[in-house]
């Protein structure tokens, strides 16, 4: 008897939360009629979202057509996702500008992404990408949010991209860190054989420092300049590991 009582509660649990279900959907699917009419009205606002199509069921907005940037697709979403009482959005959008070969795109970003934030802190930024049927992945560490969040823009914004992974990390907010960032700047761009890099603004041995650990990256003209680079950044007060991905030129 007990058990019988148990299954019929547990229905009557279930159908109640069916019945929920069921209502909230109805609620959602009411608005429909105009979010749809809002959502064209917002997309007519724009002329990279020219090519575009939209439809609504139960508030959730399914977008469709395409762009010349995959930037003008995040943006069309997030124009979107901001309507009035739209539950969620479905982003079906295609990238359909300039076709780039995946060689072509990578080396453009990679020179992009080398001159980002010149004067800034891109001395302790750096990230890496690579290119695969339009499809952008980049890798890395920068110091900063602002660092990761401008390299990621560089790419969202170059035409031949179709989509962007971001898999850069951001290091901690770390005085310590700072302080080594620093010390190993100083004793990297001072040394009389290191100098010479110096001259280019981009500073092209980039300094990476995450929980004391410090990282090279970059590349040099030889390998006494690499082994050099290696040594002055052991020899910083306060670094726990060193490890030198420095590259060499005629390596590379």
């Amino acid at each position: 008897m007990k058990r019988g009582l148990k299954v019929l509660a547990s229905l009557v649990v279930l159908g109640g939360l069916a019945l929920g279900a069921a209502a909230q959907t109805a609620s959602a699917g009411r608005y429909d009629s105009a979010i749809q009419a809002k959502v064209v009205q917002e997309l007519a606002k724009k002329q990279q979202f020219r090519n575009l199509q939209a439809s609504t069921e139960d508030g959730i907005v399914t977008l469709t057509g395409t762009v010349d940037l995959y930037q003008h697709k995040l943006d069309a979403a997030k124009k979107i996702r901001k309507a009035d009482k739209v539950q969620g959005v479905r982003n079906l959008i295609e990238v359909a500008g300039k076709n780039v070969s995946d060689a072509q795109l990578e080396a453009q970003l990679d020179r992009k992404l080398y001159y980002d934030r010149i004067g800034y802190d891109n001395l302790f930024n750096f990230v890496g990408v690579s290119v695969k049927d339009g499809v952008v992945t980049l890798t890395g560490e920068t110091r900063s949010d602002v660092g990761r969040d401008s390299a990621v823009a560089i790419a969202n914004t170059m035409p031949g991209v179709k989509d962007v992974v971001d898999n850069i990390k951001v290091g901690p907010v770390s005085g310590f860190d700072d302080d080594i960032r620093l010390r190993a700047t100083r004793a990297i761009y001072r040394d009389p054989v290191l100098s010479r890099y110096a001259i280019d603004p981009a500073l092209p041995i980039r300094i990476v420092v995450d929980n004391g650990k410090l990282t090279l990256f970059g590349t040099v003209a030889s390998k006494m300049d690499k082994d050099v680079a290696g040594i002055r950044a052991s020899q910083v007060f306060g670094v726990f590991s060193v490890q030198n991905n420095l590259q060499v030129a005629k390596e590379s």
